[in-house]
């Protein structure tokens, strides 16, 4: 069960999500098959489980039919070969382990059995599998992979006492010294932390770190100087496994030695300590081995386990319950009806499932969906002091969503994380909070889900030539561009030149944000790349975008576009966040697949304060955008020079637009509707 292995896996949750999972009710749930009863032609060994952010399944394995290590993918509607036929390996690949990056990328690796030896190395880039030279030439067995944030591969395998190796300008690089140990069932992630982990088994369970950038003698350090515990090492497969939850933290799954039964143990590294979570020595039966451990968004805890020679080797998956500090059965006793091993635990965050891909007389893949309730929000606004925030719930996708809100550095009120999304960002390329991709002038009718099909120019090429269609429009959508062509209307009040705004669905004060809003918030926040961006008090993440022209994906995780309701000649403009540049200018086709990040209309200030404050202008200096806090409504708006000369301004939403205006001091009049003027003198630098 050599699993996972990559720097995102949906076993390494990153931050708080929204859902918290339902502990009583969710064991009602019943387990399902993936696809068909048996995706395998013939016996099955050496399991890996991958979930991309597009709900897809990948599972790897050596395949007895051919003698062969193979991959098949499950779309959501049936199983296939990755690369359209089974065994991809050289020969025999019966130690092997699969790993995706955030382009698309899968890499297979597989011990090259005898008479050969080392590891092989595959890439798979949508079409075609190429093969890597070899990081390791000498005889090895056990073995993982991972992939680091910038899409860098990473592979361990127990050659020269242990040993690893990253994959840089076509050649394999030393990480860290050799010889740091040789775990048998050797698993390795990739924290948002930029640390690399090794667990497995050898002379106890222990957990092995290092920097994604150690250099060839860097030293690997053992995780709290210590074992996690002492676990049984007979048979053939895994007896301990781990994964990364929130800020990294380890946790550890391990079957105790013969003398405490062979039962399972959970434990997680505080910082300093190995500390253990529920009950010691849990499991229904004795003698358990196979062990997989997953974890929920919202930290919720998953483990299986299969009975070595009781129960007839059925697997059983078990829920951390953390009011009862106890471990419990979860969807049953029994998963398997049969002897199953191999076990690869996984959490879907697309769909909210669980998933688990285990060998009996074939590969099994089945899930169970999980109950979500939602989070207490009272759907109150965030503070008035810039970083705080709220929360507000809506419905998105037909499901009720609770979304966290912000209180932005230009002192609007925004969400905290994009449409689509399942969590705020915790790191520039968390998968989870990428959310879905848009066109400009649409809504929330299917096209914006990553794996959405696609189709050709509608006729009419607007919104209402859609005709409910939950396709993505490659070619020239909405074409014509006229400047005149909105983002703003209600979803029963859709025209030829006014799509729906998708942030409408969370409530009549929400709206998709302006040029202006965008130009605002990047001067007030800052923001001038990727780190600024995720840094800002909107934890904007690297989601990237989609094509127009074929639907592909491109730089996600590496850079951000996020669409405004500002139209352009040439399409819509959109807030990019490039490597060296944050800028609310650019401009994009309107087919484009960008980020929705939504602003509410108004101020949103307490009605305790604004009681308190007649009238505010702010940020005062100003790099152009001025926002205007009042309890009043607005008649008019004037800005003059220092000479008394009315400037030509844009004045809309609470917000005053100055950016063509040379530097200098102004005064800025305010008419309310009540006849009252006010005048305040600001700075534009």
């Amino acid at each position: 069960m050599l699993v996972d292995l990559k720097f995102v896996t949906k076993r390494c949750i990153k931050g708080l999500g929204i859902f918290a999972l339902a502990m009583s009710s969710v064991n009602a749930q019943q387990w399902v098959d993936v696809g068909s009863g048996n995706i395998s032609a013939g016996g099955s060994s050496y399991n890996n489980l991958v979930i991309d952010p597009q709900g897809n399944y990948y599972v790897s394995y050596y395949d007895g039919s051919v003698q062969k290590g193979s991959v098949q993918k499950f779309n959501g509607t049936s199983w296939s070969y990755v690369g359209g036929s089974p065994g991809i390996t050289s020969g025999i690949a019966t130690y092997n382990s699969l790993s995706k990056d955030s382009s698309g990328n899968l890499y297979y690796t597989n011990q090259d059995s005898y008479p050969n030896s080392g590891m092989e190395v595959r890439k798979f880039d949508g079409n075609t599998w190429t093969s890597y030279s070899k990081p390791f030439t000498t005889t090895i067995n056990y073995h993982a992979s991972a992939v680091s944030a910038n899409n860098t591969l990473f592979v361990y395998s127990n050659a020269q006492s242990g040993s690893v190796k990253r994959y840089v300008n076509n050649a394999w690089e030393q990480v860290g010294t050799n010889g740091f140990g040789t775990p048998s069932y050797s698993e390795m992630m990739i924290g948002t932390n930029g640390k690399i982990y090794i667990c497995g088994v050898s002379s106890g369970v222990k957990v092995f770190e290092n920097s994604v950038t150690a250099t060839a003698s860097e030293q690997w350090s053992l995780v709290g100087g210590t074992n996690v515990g002492n676990s049984f090492t007979e048979g053939v497969n895994s007896t301990a496994d781990f994964t990364l939850g929130i800020d990294d933290t380890i946790y550890v799954v391990y079957s105790s030695p013969a003398a405490n039964n062979r039962k399972l143990n959970v434990k997680k590294f505080d910082g300093t300590n190995w500390i253990q979570i529920g009950n010691a020595d849990f499991g229904i039966s004795n003698d358990l081995y196979n062990v997989s451990i997953a974890i929920t968004p919202s930290g919720e805890l998953y483990t299986v386990a299969s009975g070595w020679i009781v129960n007839g080797g059925k697997n059983t998956v078990y829920h951390y319950n953390s009011t009862n500090n106890i471990w419990e059965t979860f969807g049953g006793d029994f998963v398997s009806d049969g002897t199953a091993t191999y076990n690869d635990l996984q959490y879907d965050s697309v769909n909210n499932n669980l998933v688990l891909t285990y060998s009996q007389n074939g590969i099994k893949v089945k899930k169970i969906s999980l109950t979500n309730t939602n989070p207490v929000c009272s759907n109150n606004d965030p503070g008035n002091n810039p970083g705080d925030t709220g929360c507000v719930t809506f419905t998105y996708k037909g499901q009720q969503t609770t979304y966290t809100t912000v209180r932005g550095a230009d002192g609007k009120i925004w969400l905290q994380q994009n449409l689509g999304s399942s969590q705020v960002a915790t790191s520039i390329s968390d998968e989870d909070s990428y959310g879905d991709l848009f066109q400009w002038g649409r809504w929330d009718d299917g096209h914006q889900n990553r794996n959405s099909a696609t189709t050709t120019e509608p006729s009419p090429n607007n919104p209402i030539g859609l005709n409910n269609s939950s396709a993505y429009v490659l070619g020239s959508w909405w074409g014509g561009n006229d400047l005149n062509d909105e983002w703003t209307a209600n979803s029963n009040s859709v025209s030829s030149t006014n799509g729906a705004d998708p942030c409408k669905a969370i409530g009549t004060d929400w709206k998709m944000p302006s040029q202006a809003d965008w130009t605002a918030a990047k001067n007030a926040e800052g923001i001038n790349n990727p780190a600024t961006a995720f840094a800002s008090k909107l934890k904007l993440p690297a989601g990237g975008n989609r094509s127009f022209t074929n639907g592909s994906f491109e730089f996600v995780g590496q850079r951000g576009y996020f669409w405004s309701s500002t139209a352009t000649g040439l399409g819509a403009k959109y807030l990019y966040v490039g490597n060296t540049i944050g800028n609310p200018s650019a401009g994009a086709p309107r087919g484009q697949g960008s980020s929705v990040r939504c602003i509410k209309s108004t101020s949103g200030l307490g009605t305790s304060d604004m009681k308190k404050i007649s009238l505010g202008i702010y940020p005062n200096p100003t790099h152009g955008i001025l926002n205007i806090k009042t309890d009043s409504s607005i008649e008019k708006v004037n800005v003059m020079n220092m000479v008394g000369q009315r400037m030509n301004i844009q004045h809309n939403d609470n917000q005053i637009d100055i950016q063509s205006l040379p530097n200098g001091v102004y005064i800025v009049e305010i008419q309310l509707k009540g006849g009252e003027k006010i005048s305040k003198k600001i700075i534009k630098n």
